[in-house]
């Protein structure tokens, strides 16, 4: 049974440049958001169940689902984002457990890049979690910046999710991501040291 370790921070916390690296290593990354987005093309698990909520208005004239207009429509009503967590929810854990259960049977260690670990109760899955942390006011810049949203819209983004401080106390690993990237990777490799001793 392979250790199975379980990633997570927020939105532009440096998760991405922390499971590239990981997959230059030549470890299998899970990506949850990637699984959503291929759940989420036409023919998907969830894109059915999107057009059928939210009808017809949120598929493009390409036949797939507008982003950004299913994103203000969760993120702006509290009520919408508690059926998406819900509904998707289920179907994306079942997804991941599938995925998860394979990999357990051919890696000896490999992870799980999953945004809302600790928001849905993921935790148990993993032999350890590993947040990538960064202070606030770093993570709103960089979420300005990177895409291209006014303060006001960004800190909307941000309320809309756990605190990273609040997950600090839940991670078995904190990733420290407010300096430059080769610290940020020097962490990784010595995690990734002790992991394999372990």
């Amino acid at each position: 049974m392979g250790k199975i370790i379980g990633i997570t921070g927020g939105i532009a916390s440096g998760k991405s440049t922390v499971t590239n690296f990981l997959r230059q290593r030549g470890f299998q990354v899970v990506d949850a958001d990637a699984l959503v987005h291929q759940l989420q093309k036409p023919g998907g698990r969830l894109y059915q169940v999107l057009v059928n909520h939210f009808g017809q208005d949120i598929v493009s004239k390409n036949g797939a689902l507008n982003r950004p207009l299913l994103a203000n429509l969760i993120f702006s009503n509290s009520k919408e984002r508690e059926w998406s967590k819900r509904t998707q929810g289920e179907i994306i854990r079942e997804e991941l457990a599938s995925l998860r259960d394979n990999l357990a049977q051919q890696e000896s260690i490999f992870f799980m890049d999953i945004p809302l670990l600790f928001e849905q109760d993921y935790s148990s899955w993993f032999d350890e979690t590993w947040l990538v942390y960064v202070d606030r006011d770093v993570q709103l810049k960089r979420l300005m910046k990177r895409d291209q949203l006014s303060k006001e819209l960004a800190e909307a983004r941000l309320s809309a999710q756990w605190p990273l401080e609040e997950k600090k106390g839940l991670a078995s690993q904190v990733i420290d991501n407010n300096g430059s990237q080769d610290q940020l990777l020097a962490q990784v490799n010595s995690l990734l040291e002790r992991s394999e001793q372990d």
